[in-house]
């Protein structure tokens, strides 16, 4: 199976290193307190494996895939050789049976070289996946999630160009047909939908409810699913984000997940872990362009000597440790939060909120500190300030998460 080479090293981890007790995301175990740079052995090693993959595989291929618009497919089918689509899958299923924490941490490491083939892997895990494992009956888990995990690309379908942060405005409908689902309606801004060959397709089957109408279907590109536009983006250009056509796109009752009129409630819940994997993305990126950056600083003088010996720089550099160093304490905090089983949905705003922030002022100075090489797209840190962008608009902007996080606050205070 593809997921092997991972699966046989979390054995290994396991097996040799009992004391760790946060091996899967079910683990309710009592561990020693640590600080939250205090990983598993597994955790650890899968960081290795990402890092060597993106450095090795995916970093040789950036230059070309962010210009020409387009993922390569070797870096999609390396993906799922290296264990890394079905990281939270259980090894019954084809995944490799790890941790929530380890996905973030693949998202985290794929994004230091390459923010779009770390949004792929994101979307895939931390979104479909999830809905299948959460969700699922026991035979829909059993059909998809070995394909998830081995060889099919999936996509998330929810916003529409009337419905983004009011994500349940959504006009998709779905009518009965027999024994079918019929669904008629477009999406936008649909993340892996070029490549993608299942799809989750949020509609409405009965508008008189409003949002209790949504009900999440799974669809395959074979069925008839028309992609009608592949936008030309700022950054992330390499991951695809295109509109979507249903005309009459015939779906078997038996793929409705989570029930009928369940779709917002999944909604609700997926995106809010999906906020954590955004944030583990933007803090790869703000990663990736600070040491890029700050070497380089060090190798060029000016004045007689290095420019990164100067206290102007110096403070600039050190502000930017600390900033990146607080976008991972938030973003590791929620997601040890969400793998405890505990509230975590405003500590996952918050991670969002500010990793994306740090992600933007990270990688704009970067540009800078490396002057006009830096603004050269030779370095690539040109395309790390691009991708960033993304990050405060996507899986709720900004703007949403703030009012997530006043909101928590108001119900405390209040």
């Amino acid at each position: 199976m593809a997921s092997t080479a991972l699966r046989s090293s979390l054995r290994l981890s396991r097996l040799f290193n009992r004391a760790p007790c946060r091996g899967f995301s079910s683990s309710r175990c009592a561990r020693s307190v640590g600080s939250l740079r205090n990983f598993t052995d597994e955790e650890n090693m899968l960081r290795e494996a990402v890092r060597r993959f993106a450095v090795d595989v995916v970093e040789p291929r950036v230059r070309e895939m962010d210009e020409k618009e387009h993922m390569d497919p070797s870096i999609i089918k390396g993906l799922f050789e290296q264990g890394l689509m079905g990281i939270e899958t259980s090894e019954e299923h084809g995944g490799a049976g790890g941790s929530f924490t380890s996905a973030i941490i693949a998202i985290e490491e794929l994004a230091k070289v390459d923010p779009s083939v770390s949004v792929l892997c994101d979307v895939h895990n931390t979104l479909v996946n999830t809905i299948f494992r959460v969700y699922g009956t026991e035979e829909q888990k059993s059909k998809w999630l070995p394909q998830l995990a081995e060889s099919r690309l999936a996509s998330f379908c929810l916003s529409e160009a009337g419905s983004g942060s009011d994500a349940f405005a959504l006009q998709t409908r779905a009518t009965r047909d027999g024994e079918d689902w019929i669904i008629n309606g477009t999406k936008m801004w649909i993340t892996n939908s070029y490549e993608a060959e299942i799809f989750l397709i949020f509609a409405n089957i009965d508008p008189s409810k409003g949002y209790k109408g949504i009900t999440c279907f799974i669809a395959t590109k074979d069925m008839g699913i028309e992609i009608m536009k592949k936008e030309q983006k700022l950054g992330i250009r390499a991951s695809s984000t295109c509109s979507l056509n249903f005309d009459n796109l015939r779906v078997p009752k038996e793929n409705v997940i989570g029930g009928e009129g369940k779709g917002y409630k999944i909604a609700i819940e997926i995106l809010n872990e999906g906020r954590i994997g955004i944030a583990a993305q933007m803090l790869g990126l703000a990663q990736g362009a600070f040491d890029k950056a700050v070497p380089y600083t060090y190798q060029r003088s000016q004045f007689g000597q290095p420019v990164g010996t100067f206290q102007g720089m110096q403070f600039q550099i050190a502000s930017a440790a600390v900033e990146l160093e607080t976008a991972r304490l938030l973003t590791y905090n929620a997601a040890r939060l969400k793998e405890e089983g505990r509230p975590f949905t405003m500590e996952a705003a918050m991670a969002k909120y500010w990793t994306s922030q740090v992600a933007q002022k990270v990688s704009g100075s970067a540009i800078e500190w490396a002057g006009g090489l830096g603004y050269t797209r030779e370095t690539g840190i040109e395309k790390f300030w691009r991708d960033s962008k993304i990050g405060a608009i996507y899986e709720g902007t900004s703007n949403i998460q703030l009012q997530t996080i006043a909101k928590f606050i108001q119900k405390e205070y209040s």
